[in-house]
C-alpha cells in the first residue's frame, strides 16, 4: 500500500488481528513467533509478560531482516497473562487445565497483564505494560462443565475468551477491555503514533 510504511504484527492470535483491525491497521505480513513460554522459577507475572513481548517482537525482526519486502517494517508483538496474585495461570490447551483455571477465578478478582512491544523501523524497542482487573462470578458446576464443552477455552490464557460465551461470567472489568481481550487498543495507537505511525492512514476506508 502506497503511502504508508510497512506494518507486521508479530502474532497469529484472530483476536488481536481483528483488534489491531479495529483501529484501521490492515498488516503488510503476520509473523509469529515460536519461543518457550514456560515462566521462569519466581517470574511474577508482569516480568513474564513483559520479558515474552520482547522475546516475540526480536524473534519477528530477526526474520523481517531477512525479507527485503519488509524490512523497516513497525513491528508489534504482545503477550497476555492471565494471574491470580503471583500466580500466572496457563494458556490452557487441556481440558484439565481449562476446569482448573475457571474453579480458581470463580468468585474472584484476578488480573489480566498485557506488554506490548514494538520496534521502530530504526530498531529500536519501545515497550508498556497495561494491567486490567476482572472480577468473575461464583460458577457453578454446570457453568463450567458447559463452558469446557464449548472448546472455547483452547489457547486462551487462563482458560477463557472474554469476547466469547465468558464474557457472560464477568461482574466488573476495572481498566481496559481490550487488553483482556489480548491488545490494549489505546496504548497500542499511542505507542505507534508516538513513533511516528500514521495511524489515521486507514479510517477512510475503515468501515
Amino acid at each position: 500500500m502506497i503511502g504508508r510504511p510497512k506494518f507486521v504484527l508479530a502474532s497469529g492470535s484472530p483476536r488481536r488481528l481483528t483488534l489491531v483491525n479495529q483501529a484501521g491497521i490492515e498488516p503488510d505480513a503476520l509473523k509469529p513467533a515460536d519461543i518457550d513460554e514456560t515462566p521462569r522459577r519466581g517470574e511474577i507475572p508482569r516480568a513474564h509478560a513483559t520479558r515474552l513481548a520482547h522475546a516475540k517482537a526480536t524473534a519477528a525482526l530477526d526474520n523481517v531482516r531477512l525479507d527485503d519486502e519488509l524490512r523497516g517494517a513497525y513491528i508489534l508483538a504482545a503477550d497476555t497473562v492471565v494471574a491470580v496474585g503471583r500466580r500466572i495461570l496457563p494458556k490452557a490447551l487441556l481440558l484439565d487445565e481449562a476446569a482448573q483455571c475457571l474453579r480458581l477465578l470463580s468468585g474472584r478478582n484476578h488480573r489480566v497483564y498485557t506488554s506490548i512491544c514494538l520496534v521502530t523501523p530504526k530498531e529500536a524497542f519501545r515497550q508498556r505494560l497495561v494491567e486490567t482487573r476482572v472480577r468473575f462470578k461464583r460458577l457453578s458446576a454446570e457453568d463450567i462443565e458447559a463452558y469446557l464443552a464449548s472448546g472455547e477455552w483452547r489457547g486462551k490464557a487462563g482458560g477463557y475468551a472474554a469476547q466469547g460465551i465468558a464474557g457472560t461470567f464477568i461482574v466488573k472489568i476495572v481498566g481496559s477491555y481490550s487488553n483482556v481481550v489480548g491488545l490494549p487498543l489505546y496504548e497500542t495507537v499511542s505507542l505507534l503514533g508516538g513513533e511516528g505511525y500514521p495511524i489515521r492512514f486507514g479510517w477512510l476506508n475503515a468501515t
